[in-house]
């Protein structure tokens, strides 16, 4: 499983980041302690200005490290911020990145960072965007390997009930799943397809300790997608999060975690990894179960005759 956070992965995507962060409430707090402060506290703040994707995903004891402080030492600094401890300020550093790195604000930075006449900084924009979604394909890969895909998908066929979850465009990640999964688990549940998030609640009810979820979210993360998340956690149910880093708040209550980065130098997160990982998942499941071949070819059979063909040539 890949462990390194996505908006740490490519050349242009961490000034940006690094960027809106310290442009934000909390950046300029940091800024201003960097500025006037002295000793650990300067550390702490260069720090986290500097880090601050990674800094969301490190433990107290970690940042210690980095900052060669100590764990009482962090607790205090998060307190001179206005912060009960070290928790809540972890907790207010990614709201203040997922704040940053709305669309409207990446737009404006990008549009900033690329001069010339709007059709040059266009082609740069683009060009950066193919380059970026290529990347992150290729990390994605770099992250994943067999025994990691045939051990999720031994959970994936164990479980009496396969659900997904997803909001937002994860909704259709989630759906492209579902679909993949039918022919080769015992039940598969999208949990939301209508009727908006006390439907998908009602859905979800009935998960248990022998079913399993997949949960899907990406940057913008829907609050819904974590609550939802949790329950089923709380439930006992295997639960598997697909999502763009170990600081998406779906980690915390996930057994597995499969990660597809997702940043984008304008868009609100990439999905093209999502899908390349939701690809690899379905080809282990149907490598990986015991009757799988008699699935595949029950299921052609079943939408053969929905299928195209020129008829012309016949006869």
């Amino acid at each position: 499983m890949a462990q390194n956070d996505a908006f740490t992965t490519t050349a242009f995507s961490a000034p940006s980041v690094d960027a809106a962060f310290a442009k934000s409430e909390l950046g300029a707090k940091l800024r201003d302690i960097l500025s006037t402060g002295k000793g650990n506290n300067a550390l702490i703040a260069d720090y986290l200005l500097r880090n601050p994707v990674r800094s969301t995903a490190c433990s107290i004891e970690e940042l210690a490290q980095h900052t060669q402080t100590s764990a009482p030492t962090l607790s205090r600094f998060a307190r001179t911020l206005g912060y009960s401890g070290f928790a809540a300020l972890r907790s207010g550093m990614a709201e203040s990145l997922q704040s940053a790195l709305q669309p409207v604000e990446k737009l404006r930075d990008v549009l900033e960072r690329n001069g010339g006449g709007p059709e040059q900084h266009g082609h740069a924009i683009i060009a950066e965007s193919l380059d970026s979604s290529l990347h992150h394909l290729q990390s994605t890969v770099a992250g994943l390997n067999p025994a990691l895909l045939t051990a999720t998908a031994h959970k994936i066929l164990a479980a009496d009930t396969v659900y997904t979850l997803g909001f937002g465009i994860s909704a259709h990640l989630a759906a492209i799943l579902a679909l993949n999964l039918q022919p080769f688990c015992r039940q598969s549940i999208n949990v939301v397809e209508y009727g908006g998030t006390e439907v998908a609640a009602g859905r979800l009810m009935n998960i248990g300790p022998k079913d399993l979820l997949i949960a899907i979210s990406f940057p913008r993360y829907a609050s819904d997608a974590v609550m939802l998340t949790r329950y089923a956690r709380g439930q006992y149910a295997h639960v598997i999060a697909l999502t763009d880093s170990m600081a998406s708040p779906l980690t915390q209550w996930a057994h597995d975690v499969l990660i597809a980065p997702a940043a984008h130098p304008v868009l609100s997160g990439s999905y093209a990894p999502a899908l390349l990982l939701i690809e690899a998942l379905t080809t282990s499941l149907m490598v990986n179960g015991e009757n799988q071949v008699k699935q595949a070819q029950k299921l052609t059979e079943a939408i053969s005759a929905y299928l195209y063909s020129d008829k012309s040539n016949a006869g």
